[in-house]
């Protein structure tokens, strides 16, 4: 029976893989560290040329990513632009890379918000004078780029856990480097938390690999391998809980996101961009491929632990994000309970939820990025977070505050805008399976119209009031425009007709779903086999 399973294992979960003669993939990961490489060849002193390489190699990954969409075949719900090479044959590792619908969109988001981040801020040294050490600024972020990217795209295990750390590297020199007055702390604070994880996640990582090895003869970490390794209930549920605590702190889920609040609010805009709009992805996006790839019996076993970690996230992200005076920390915890969204839909299991699950991971990263870039706008003019420093702002700034409403709208979830579709799949096939978290969670879309509505009134309505000598607070420039009107068009364009979107995210989420279907129907036959043979 067994072999049987296995056997549809492979089918279900790898699917039909499609490779191509041109490298898309490898050329995309490397494209931001070599870019990295040639700013930090130039001299200090040329910082326009220093940008302006930059963001030229910043955007030339955004038309590579673009290419690997025009490429991706929309009925496959297998890997596809696999490239793998050996690398470490002696230690099973190699390089594994592919996209699927799971993938495809988050690299594409990554690859639009690295760009608008290093256009629309600009790096300011706290402990020196401006613009400091600018391609040091700029070197961070393209490498982040490419751990990132890397991160979503790798299919062998070593590989991923290799650009999964790397990400830690950059964001802790970005938020101490050019942060606010208690960066030292929340960089510090960032990197011991995300580091544990990691150190959890290796842990798993090798114990699976050996299960494998001892099992089948072979060492290896590709993940469509390890996929098919028989584990015991004890064996998966201990693996499962280290790569979770891993994923739930990059994330990160309620109770591990007490780094967040700080390394978003001290950090400079472009730091907090990505952690909020990419970063936290990661965590999200290991869950769906790695916890229900590798783990499918021990996540449905632990399903309902989760839904109610996600569901406390939703309510308590929602209670303290309406209490925040700050709107940064009021955007971070907001994006906890975001993020409480996208773990209840993945722990649901069913098609719709996890469906709506990966688009929310993507929508997510599009409108909160945009927050975090209408932030920075203002703190430029106000030189302040603090709501109660900001009043009137739409008299003064109409375009902003038009801006700013829709990126709201979409934050809380009304439809026509792009945040409503993920919410309404992942409650629909949360509902389906799992009713009353489902029911709980539909507070958490009260509550963030709660909060995002009273953050709007403070800064936007009422009469303007301006400390002495502070200069008129002015709209938005060119510059400005030019950043957001991207993530606008964007926002609009996914919430009026998301349909070409979920038609490349279905055909993989549906082979994980059937995935987690078999070896669940496996291991109840298997039980039951046991239990019989134990009567006899």
């Amino acid at each position: 029976m067994f072999e049987v399973v296995n056997s549809f294992h492979g089918l279900v979960l790898n699917g039909t893989t499609s490779q191509t003669s041109f490298p898309y993939l490898t050329t995309l990961i490397l494209v931001p560290v070599f870019t990295a490489l040639m700013v930090l060849a130039i001299p200090q002193d040329a910082q326009r040329l220093i940008r302006a390489i930059a963001l030229t190699g910043s955007v030339a990954t955004l038309g590579i990513s673009a290419a690997v969409i025009d490429q991706f075949v929309t009925s496959t719900g297998g890997d596809q632009l696999v490239s793998t090479h050996q690398w470490a044959p002696a230690l099973g590792i190699s390089w594994s890379i592919g996209v699927d619908g799971i993938s495809l969109f988050l690299v594409a988001m990554t690859a639009l918000l690295f760009p608008l981040a290093l256009y629309g801020t600009t790096p300011k040294r706290n402990t020196g004078s401006p613009n400091r050490n600018t391609k040091g600024f700029f070197a961070w972020m393209l490498i982040l780029e490419t751990g990132c990217i890397g991160s979503f795209l790798s299919l062998d295990l070593m590989l991923f856990f290799l650009f999964f750390e790397l990400t830690l590297i950059p964001i802790y020199f970005l938020i101490s480097g050019w942060g606010h007055s208690g960066r030292n702390r929340a960089a510090m604070k960032f990197f011991i938390y995300t580091f544990a994880g990691s150190a959890t996640l290796l842990v798993g990582a090798i114990a699976l690999a050996f299960i494998h090895q001892s099992e089948t003869g072979t060492l290896t970490f590709d993940i469509r391998a390890l996929g098919e390794t028989h584990l015991s209930g004890v064996e998966g549920v201990l693996l499962f809980l280290a790569f979770t605590f891993a994923f739930a702190v990059k994330a990160p889920i309620w109770p591990f996101h007490t780094w967040s609040p700080d390394a978003y609010a001290e950090g400079p805009a472009s730091s907090s961009i990505i952690l909020g709009g990419v970063m936290a992805k990661l965590g999200t996006y290991g869950i769906v491929r790695f916890d229900l790839g590798l783990f499918p019996h021990a996540s449905i076993m632990l399903a309902p632990i989760f839904l109610t970690l996600g569901v406390v996230g939703i309510i308590y992200g929602s209670f303290v994000a309406a209490k925040q005076r700050d709107l940064k920390r009021l955007v971070a915890f907001s994006s906890l309970s975001h993020m409480g969204f996208i773990v209840i839909g993945a722990f649901a299991l069913t098609g719709e939820s996890i469906s709506g699950a990966v688009i929310q991971m993507a929508n997510h990263g599009l409108y909160t990025a945009a927050l975090f870039l209408l932030i920075a706008m203002i703190y430029r003019r106000r030189r302040s977070f603090d709501v109660a420093k900001m009043k009137g702002l739409q008299s003064q700034a109409p375009v902003l505050a038009a801006i700013f409403t829709i990126v709201m709208l979409a934050s809380i979830g009304v439809p026509g805008l792009n945040g409503f579709i993920g919410e309404f799949l992942i409650l629909v096939g949360t509902f389906s399976a799992h009713r009353w978290w489902a029911v709980v969670a539909m507070l958490g879309v009260i509550g963030s119209a709660v909060y995002m509505l009273w953050a709007y009134q403070q800064v936007f309505h009422g009469k303007p009031e301006m400390a002495a000598g502070e200069k008129d607070f002015s709209d938005i420039n060119v510059r400005e425009r030019l950043v957001l009107v991207p993530l606008v068009l964007l926002i609009v364009a996914l919430g009026v007709f998301p349909k070409p979107v979920l038609d490349r995210i279905e055909p993989s989420v549906n082979a994980l779903v059937a995935h987690v279907q078999v070896v669940d129907h496996g291991s109840v036959i298997h039980q039951q086999a046991l239990r019989s043979a134990a009567g006899k």
